[in-house]
């Protein structure tokens, strides 16, 4: 499992060109699903992400996580961050989890996330057509792979 997570001051996804969902202060997480992946993936990296301290305390240090800010958080499903890219110039994804095993997965991930949040999580809709509109807070960006926990 992989995730791109951005701190952001306001995040926005239309949804196959009708639904539109908004985020405010907080996380936009983009989310891999790949074959190998299990609910421990999941738990492992929601307890990550919803502990990582990347929002800056009183002194402008960044030392405090989204559960101490109160924060919001977007999850959006994005099989792309499965791609293998080392042969060629097309992307192979076939890492990327079929629906049948990636969905449940990517369920539990916003499920586990608002039990540990206790608020909603805004999410995209899973193997749509998402249009992502977000202004990124710092910069902050940061790559984790569940299989990789170093």
């Amino acid at each position: 499992m992989r995730v791109v997570i951005q701190r952001v001051k306001y995040a926005e996804v239309i949804i196959d060109g009708k639904e539109k969902k908004h985020s405010g202060r907080g996380l936009m997480i983009l989310l891999g699903i790949e074959n190998a992946d299990e609910i421990n993936d999941v738990q492992w990296l929601v307890n990550k992400i919803l502990n990582l301290r990347i929002f800056n305390d009183k002194k402008g240090v960044m030392n405090q996580s989204l559960l101490d800010i109160k924060g919001e958080l977007m999850i959006i499903s994005q099989f792309t961050l499965m791609a293998k890219t080392k042969k060629g110039n097309r992307p192979s994804y076939i890492r990327a989890a079929c629906h049948e095993h990636a969905i449940p997965l990517y369920n539990s991930f916003i499920e586990y996330s608002q039990k540990f949040l206790s608020k909603p999580v805004v999410s995209g809709k899973f193997g749509s057509d998402m249009q992502i509109e977000l202004i990124n807070d710092g910069p902050v960006t940061i790559w984790i792979d569940s299989k990789n926990r170093e």
